[in-house]
């Protein structure tokens, strides 16, 4: 299966396909201006493509998760409609995953008419759907609470905007941070020996961890240490790399003909006009986690629902305007979005600027210790996973055990497996028909 890249469209004629790039974000175009009027214009820029985005004759609101990105639109939203916007934001009963306490001040703030939907682990009902609507693979555990803030949005408004593409413009992921403080490793004398020194080091530390947790990022921190700039990065992007040697079968590697899996991200570096490796990055993460992530993500799971969702921060002219900021005003030091704060500084609540990212976390580490468990050991280690063929069943009954056994937290690996077990029960083992009133039906699918 091929997909068409992004800003490209394809020629049929005379029995000869091509595809032409018909759009390209720049970032060869770096200017120098004060702080102050680099403020002013993102302020200006973003209240545009805000503004654009308000048009219509139907009901509209805003995703509110309580983070920076989400909450400048919700504000500027209620500086330029007028009125009380509708927000909706989406929780847990997990405290270190929920973000509706930071929600609600902004909500608080601009008047809003805000909704709440706590989501519970009797949400993972929904994966039938989830694996029946997305048409392939799609291993993001955030679809998940996507799809729930989609479908309590679509009862009150047609159109909702959020804030994607706010931290791949202003370099907000933690591991934008990391590259810098990488590249000061890169630089030292000797840094050769420590790699090997590290590479030793590291069979000493326990695997897996919560994405989040100190343990899980310093141990991807030094293995990344070990690699090349552009190739940390992708092995950062892409965790299952890691366990791929010890997870799938020697005739699974021999049909994938020892393909690079690393590969789209290192030629994306490659053909990159960026002046230097902290903006190349941003490019890297726009070109391709976007597109082949969160925007799939979320037009899915709110078209899911007749749901059309908007994005200020795509605006294209908003993006070129953003690619010629240096990145030395987006990640300086330890702060990220730098220059997108000071913007903000003053419209935004000082608790949510100063607040830490935390990121659409989903706590699927504790559903699969426990409402998770049954389903994940019957599908994974079925008669059905274990006829294709892909993964050595001792090994992905070894993840399950460490997983369970809370020697490990192996959940991202694991989901990755489950939903692409469900998606293979779906479209090729069963009938689409078939598959599709199941999804709508929210019913278990049987083991093939």
């Amino acid at each position: 299966m091929k997909k068409l890249p992004p800003a490209h469209y394809l020629v049929c004629e005379n029995g000869r396909i091509e595809t032409v790039r018909y759009w390209r974000l720049r970032r060869d175009r770096k200017e120098r201006r004060p702080e102050a009027e680099w403020c002013e214009a993102i302020l200006a820029h973003l209240t545009e493509a805000v503004r654009l985005r308000l048009i219509g004759d139907v009901p509209l609101g805003a995703f509110l998760s309580g983070g920076i990105d989400s909450s400048a639109i919700v504000a500027l939203m209620s500086r330029v409609a007028g009125g009380s916007v509708k927000t909706f934001s989406i929780g847990f009963e997990e405290p270190e995953y929920d973000e509706l306490t930071y929600a609600r001040q902004v909500a608080a703030r601009f008047q809003t008419e805000h909704h709440e939907l706590v989501v519970r682990p009797d949400a993972i009902a929904i994966l039938p759907k989830l694996a029946w609507h997305y048409d392939e693979p799609f291993a993001d555990s955030s679809a998940v609470p996507t799809y729930c803030v989609a479908e309590m949005t679509r009862r009150h408004v047609t159109v909702a905007l959020n804030g994607d593409a706010g931290d791949e413009n202003f370099g907000g992921y933690d591991r934008y941070r990391a590259n810098v403080l990488a590249g000061s490793f890169d630089r030292l004398p000797g840094a050769g020996l420590f790699r090997h020194a590290i590479r030793s080091g590291l069979r000493l530390l326990p695997r897996g961890g919560r994405r989040t947790s100190l343990l899980y990022r310093g141990r991807r921190f030094l293995d990344g240490l070990t690699e090349t700039p552009e190739r940390r990065y992708a092995r950062w992007l892409c965790d299952l790399h890691d366990d791929r040697a010890g997870l799938c079968t020697p005739e699974f590697e021999a049909v994938s003909g020892g393909a690079d899996p690393l590969e789209a991200i290192l030629a994306a570096y490659r053909e990159s006009d960026a002046p230097d490796f902290g903006d190349a990055t941003l490019g890297v993460d726009a070109g391709l986690y976007l597109p082949d992530d969160l925007l799939v993500k979320v037009d899915i799971a709110s078209m899911a629902h007749s749901l059309e969702a908007r994005s200020p921060f795509l605006d294209h002219v908003f993006m070129e305007f953003a690619a010629t900021i240096p990145f030395d005003l987006k990640v300086r030091g330890r702060i990220k979005k730098y220059i997108l704060k000071r913007a903000l500084a003053g419209l935004l609540p000082e608790a949510i600027l100063r607040r830490p990212k935390m990121g659409f976390g989903v706590p699927i580490d504790r559903w699969l210790r426990h409402e998770l468990r049954e389903l994940a050991y019957e599908t994974l280690l079925g008669p059905a996973a274990a006829g294709r063929g892909y993964f050595r069943q001792e090994a992905v009954k070894r993840l399950l055990d460490e997983h369970m056994r809370g020697w490990g937290s192996r959940h991202n690996l694991l989901w990755k497996l489950l939903m692409l077990e469900l998606w293979h029960r779906t479209y090729i083992d069963g009938d689409g028909e078939l598959a599709r009133r199941r999804a709508h039906a929210a019913l278990p699918i049987p083991a093939s």
